[in-house]
């Protein structure tokens, strides 16, 4: 018996080529990992696709009740997104992978945890700082970084995999890396690779492109309780079904597909097209419902929390105590965030076009342009004088630079 070692295993390109790889090259025993977040059928007989490639064991986890809950709800509730438009759906997923990576590591008696991510992406940082975060015992292997790790492209990721039979799905002339679960599905390489290429519409996988999409839109009402969609058209759903059925909505009217140039934390600008119909839902409703129902200070506070929040995840420092301690600040936020969203599909589009709660902010008679008893106006005379009076004191400063020059 050699050493082992636990790998993530997903079954796509880089992991079918890895696994094989560990053990002709130093002997490992691999257990193969596999997490199912909801991608589909991408996971249909990976067991036995494993130990046909040399694993010793495979492991597979339902974590989608795990995601949604202690991942996605959170994220969702904090208001982060990346650069103004990545929703994270694979940033988040990183951490409760490799959480769960080490725990079959621990069960299994392993060494090492190995993954598939390359030298130049953020997957291999996300991976590795929750391996250091949980268990700083185990070896990391990272073949991308080997240099005895030869296949540093696709085109021979590919060719290694014909010459011992192993099954994959891609081609070399359809060459995407793609991500999927639950929450998106993200689209890189190929075309995309050179940003003055358009994506294609052949592209797309849960959500039509908005050439396809339907000309009459779509109403669909969201209930939030705390923070946290519980409803949906006045049905109650579990977090899964919430997000399945959103996907299925949102992606036939074309919502949630980003377009984006973004800055990799190891310094590299790269560009991927994100498809996160369901994601891109919930997050306008629920950015629409805290308007409602968040104090100014709060609201605008928040905004910046949700900024860090959203860089915490795209470094893969979920399990950091700042990101704790962020969640005890965003969760009383949400005390007051509840109520109902109405939502207009159309044309790649989700707009929140009416909101209630029973904790609304929103008083019409305060909003109204008809004076009320409820606003005293003659109070605003002072407040203006007190608020504005260091721009008076520096305007008769210098009153020399604003003298009208004579005709």
């Amino acid at each position: 018996m050699g050493e082992k070692v636990v790998l993530a295993y997903s079954g796509g390109l880089d992991t079918s080529v890895i696994l094989p790889w560990l053990k002709e090259t130093y002997g490992y025993d691999v257990v193969a990992f596999a997490a199912e977040l909801g991608q589909g059928d991408e996971l249909s007989g990976i067991q036995k696709k494993a130990m046909a490639t040399g694993a010793v064991k495979c492991i597979v986890k339902d974590l989608r009740k795990e995601f949604v809950e202690d991942y996605l709800w959170p994220m969702l509730k904090s208001g982060a997104v990346y650069e103004n438009g990545y929703l994270l759906g694979t940033s988040i997923a990183r951490p409760l992978i490799a959480k769960h990576q080490v725990e079959v590591a621990q069960a299994e008696g392993a060494t090492a945890v190995a993954h598939g991510a390359t030298g130049k992406g953020n997957d291999q940082v996300r991976f590795e700082l929750t391996f250091m975060a949980l268990d700083p015992s185990l070896k990391i292997v990272a073949p991308w970084k080997d240099d005895n790790f030869k296949l540093r492209s696709r085109e021979a990721a590919i060719e290694y995999a014909k010459q011992r039979k192993i099954p994959i799905e891609q081609t070399t002339k359809k060459i995407y890396s793609r991500d999927r679960n639950l929450w998106h599905i993200s689209h890189e390489g190929a075309e995309l690779e050179d940003p003055a290429n358009e994506p294609k519409d052949r592209m797309f996988v849960i959500s039509n492109p908005v050439t396809k999409a339907p000309n009459k839109p779509e109403y669909i009402e969201i209930d939030f309780v705390k923070g946290i969609p519980v409803k949906l058209d006045g049905k109650a759903l579990d977090g899964v079904k919430m997000i399945e059925t959103l996907n299925a909505i949102g992606g036939v009217h074309a919502v949630g597909q980003v377009d984006l140039v973004e800055n990799r934390l190891v310094g590299i600008k790269s560009r991927g097209v994100y498809e996160t119909p369901g994601g891109a839902i919930l997050v306008n409703a629920h950015r629409a419902l805290e308007s409602l129902t968040l104090d100014r200070e709060t609201s605008h506070y928040k905004a910046q929390v949700a900024l860090k929040y959203a860089d915490l995840i795209y470094n893969g420092q979920w399990f950091c105590q700042l990101r704790e301690a962020l969640d005890s600040f965003i969760n009383v936020t949400q005390e007051n965030v509840s109520g109902k969203v109405r939502v207009k599909l159309y044309k790649g589009q989700a707009t929140p076009v009416g909101m209630t709660s029973p904790k609304s902010m929103y008083n019409p008679k305060l909003a109204s342009f008809t004076m009320g008893t409820e606003y005293n106006s003659n109070d605003a005379t002072g407040f203006i004088r007190l608020f504005g009076l260091q721009m008076k004191v520096a305007g008769l400063v210098n009153k020399v630079k604003f003298k009208k020059t004579k005709k």
